[in-house]
């Protein structure tokens, strides 16, 4: 189940800004054709089998509400995919982004995956409905899967029937996907990749990995280099469905051997240790229906509780992210401190480009706000090949149109108003309608000391 966009959107640019009025969006905002990414394979990263082994068995055998699974469970054979229009219009994306994703699931983790012909009952059904219907059976998800259903109406029909939960599946043989007809390009690519992702393989979401999508912290947007390596090792010959946790962990040596064959011997295999207290005081934090003076005290105690982590850890790095996210409409000085925070620990880590990208954003937000306009130029600079890798249009939409903005401030016009134009291509697939858009655009401007003083956007 992905969480609703928590880091996409929202970024309350605003925030930064002295107390001038607010721009309005432009309703009259030209935009440009969609831009897109190219089909690029993920890069696999080098890690012990020792820590993909843990993880393996963590994202396998409890569910995200934390319900104990006492088999392994997948798919056996060709996995077919299918797509229905029976509750709604398909967005115009889907097709394209859905061809890529069974693409690389093929190339990069050996899953024997497919369109499901005419004709043919699909392995996994792709049912696109309201996003307000969607809310209205999960609240907090943007989009969700579920077991031993047929489609929308079939899952209405079923949802408390225990032959669709996930543990007590023997095999995975029909799973069925809902998610939003009405969101921007991105979100339903993103909801593609982690939906088919967990109807294939894991269960969980784990905060503590840094490179996954299995992460409800949501920087990876699309299936990364690991996630590739975890669904390999899901679809590796010696696993079969109804194998306990310790017969699994027994065979993960030879697995892990041959799917990341530099990380080294493992001896014991054992899940790592909860932390139940840091996960419900983050949910809270990041739950955007709950009162925002308890989220700002969840964020505090899950600042607090992910010390004992260590200083390296990338949870203290999310809390005090989430913590800056909170404190930019009261106190954009703390919610520095907090952004600066989280960018120390994860610069100091090599597993964590993505995510000081999102903090770089904050920064670079900040010191247009200010004025330094080259200071910004140098935090987007080199944040754009790392975001640009991680395909996450709505991010590099918005870093190019801070940098766009501290170009004009520059008095560099030409250049500005052209990379403007490339942020609002990638701002089509990012953000989707053209009144987000221009919402985005306007808060960016309203940050910079050249519109302030009421020079023409």
């Amino acid at each position: 189940m992905k969480a609703a966009l928590f880091l996409a959107a929202g970024l309350a640019f605003a925030a930064c800004a002295p107390s001038e009025t607010t721009r309005r969006a432009d309703p009259g905002l030209s935009l440009p054709p969609m831009k897109t990414f190219a089909p690029s394979p993920a890069s696999r990263p080098q890690l012990p089998n020792t820590d993909l082994a843990r993880d393996f068995l963590e994202l396998t055998f409890v569910l995200e509400n934390g319900t104990e699974m006492d088999r392994f469970t997948r798919f056996e054979g060709t996995v077919t995919v299918g797509v229905s229009g029976e509750s709604g219009a398909v967005p115009p994306s889907l097709d394209g982004d859905l061809d890529r994703l069974l693409t690389r699931l093929r190339s990069e983790a050996g899953i024997d995956i497919r369109r499901a012909r005419p004709g043919e009952i699909p392995s996994i059904v792709i049912e696109p409905v309201k996003r307000s219907s969607i809310q209205r059976v999960a609240p907090s998800a943007a989009c969700f899967v579920r077991p031993n259903v047929a489609g929308w109406d079939d899952y209405k029909r079923r949802r408390n029937d225990p032959t669709t939960y996930w543990n007590t599946l023997r095999a995975r043989e029909r799973m069925a996907i809902f998610l939003p007809n009405d969101v921007s390009p991105q979100e339903v690519r993103d909801c593609l990749h982690e939906e088919i992702a967990q109807a294939l393989g894991p269960v969980n979401d784990v905060y503590r990995l840094s490179q996954s999508i299995f992460n409800d912290d949501n920087f990876h947007t699309v299936l990364t280099g690991y996630d590739m390596m975890i669904l390999r090792a899901y679809y590796d010959p010696a696993l079969r469905n109804g194998m306990s946790e310790g017969e699994v962990a027994r065979r993960l040596p030879a697995v892990l051997s041959r799917v990341n064959p530099g990380g080294g011997p493992i001896g014991a295999v054992k899940r790592g240790g909860l932390s139940e207290d840091w996960d419900r005081a983050i949910d809270t934090a990041t739950t955007p229906r709950s009162p925002r003076a308890k989220r700002l005290r969840a964020a505090n105690d899950a600042v607090a509780l992910a010390r004992g982590f260590g200083q390296s850890d990338t949870r203290l790095a999310f809390s005090h992210y989430v913590l800056g996210r909170l404190l930019l409409s009261e106190s954009p000085d703390k919610a520095l401190a907090a952004f600066i925070a989280a960018g120390r620990i994860y610069q100091r880590r090599p597993d964590t480009s993505v995510q000081e990208a999102h903090v770089a954003m904050q920064m670079a937000a900040f010191q247009l706000s200010l004025g330094r306009a080259d200071t910004a130029i140098g935090l987007v600079d080199q944040s754009l090949p790392v975001v640009r890798r991680s395909e996450h249009a709505a991010l590099l939409s918005l870093l190019l149109m801070v940098k766009a903005e501290a170009l004009m401030l520059k008095g560099d016009t030409a250049d500005g108003e052209r990379l403007k134009t490339e942020a609002l291509g990638w701002a089509r697939y990012g953000f989707g309608s053209a009144s987000e858009i221009a919402a985005r655009t306007a808060e960016i401007e309203a940050i910079s000391p050249r519109t302030r003083k009421g020079d023409p956007a």
